[in-house]
């Protein structure tokens, strides 16, 4: 095992990750923040929920305003993916890049994965502001316009009614094979278009985003919000026997402590509200209670 013992080791470099570093570094705490270079939020072409920034600001300038913070602080970060956690004597042992490091607690910050719709330009979509995941997020940038929400049904219905406040168009595209069977009656007294389209796949046209059918027909759309579910990154937690939901969402206390002693659980590796201001207060519920919990540190 290389190195001393951490005092916490942070297993993703998103918001949720960052802040819980830097207040773990402004309690004297030593840190160290393990990310693989997928933070969800550095896809965010332009956030306005983030507080003091008036015409918002990128996910990916967030990230690096809170790493120069980092940087200033001396704590230290390794671009490289976690690949095993085991407890060990009172803490905690983490594999990467081959070798083992200690730490005598854990915060898992690892985020989701999107599952993405047929749409080989995504990446570039969600860059124009095209293509959006978050309705609470940015649904007031969307307001009046041509919006579709793609996925199987009973996954899309709430999202599909959510944006039905911010537009009179708004169509769910339904992906699911068994999606005609679905009860649609509050869509439909809500103005909501169905589509049954399980074969669809989508692609940039003009200044929109056009749906393309099997037979051929196409529909335009302003926005598409995919509705299409996500792959909850707790696998970490989960192999130590932490207790989570069906989706995988870890379960964690008032406190963000998991089921798992030391090893605690932010941001949207615990909760569907996929928010950068839920992260933050996650974080720094988080390494208050990590700093009590530790060794009393004496100047």
């Amino acid at each position: 095992m290389t190195g001393a013992p951490f005092d916490c080791l942070v297993v993703g470099g998103g918001p949720a990750g960052l802040m819980a570093a830097i207040y773990l570094a402004r309690f004297r705490r030593s840190v160290c923040v393990v990310d693989a270079g997928a933070s969800r939020a550095a896809l965010i072409p332009r956030s306005h929920n983030v507080p003091g920034f008036v015409h918002g600001l990128s996910g990916a300038d967030l990230i690096a305003r809170m790493s120069a913070q980092l940087d200033e602080l001396a704590v230290a970060r390794v671009e490289a993916e976690v690949t095993a956690l085991r407890r060990h004597d009172a803490g905690f042992e983490a594999s990467w890049n081959g070798e083992a490091h200690a730490a005598a607690t854990v915060i898992l910050a690892s985020g989701i994965v999107d599952t993405h719709p047929p749409f080989r330009e995504w990446r570039a979509a969600v860059a124009d502001g095209l293509l959006r995941y978050c309705p609470v997020c940015d649904a007031f940038e969307a307001r009046g316009q041509r919006i579709g929400v793609v996925g199987p049904l009973p996954r899309a219905a709430p999202k599909a009614l959510f944006l039905r406040g911010y537009s009179r168009d708004v169509t769910l595209l339904a992906t699911g094979r068994d999606d005609e069977r679905c009860a649609a009656s509050e869509l439909s007294e809500a103005g909501v278009e169905i589509v049954f389209a399980p074969d669809l796949h989508l692609r940039r046209r003009g200044g929109g985003i056009e749906a393309v059918f099997a037979d051929g027909r196409t529909l335009p759309f302003d926005t598409i919000y995919p509705a299409m579910g996500a792959e909850v990154r707790s696998q970490l937690a989960v192999s130590l026997g932490a207790e989570h939901v069906g989706e995988g969402y870890l379960k964690v206390d008032a406190h963000q402590r998991t089921s798992v002693r030391g090893l605690y659980g932010i941001g949207d590796v615990v909760t569907d509200l996929h928010q950068i201001s839920v992260a933050f207060g996650h974080a720094a519920i988080a390494a208050c209670n990590i700093h009590h919990s530790l060794p009393r540190h004496l100047a």
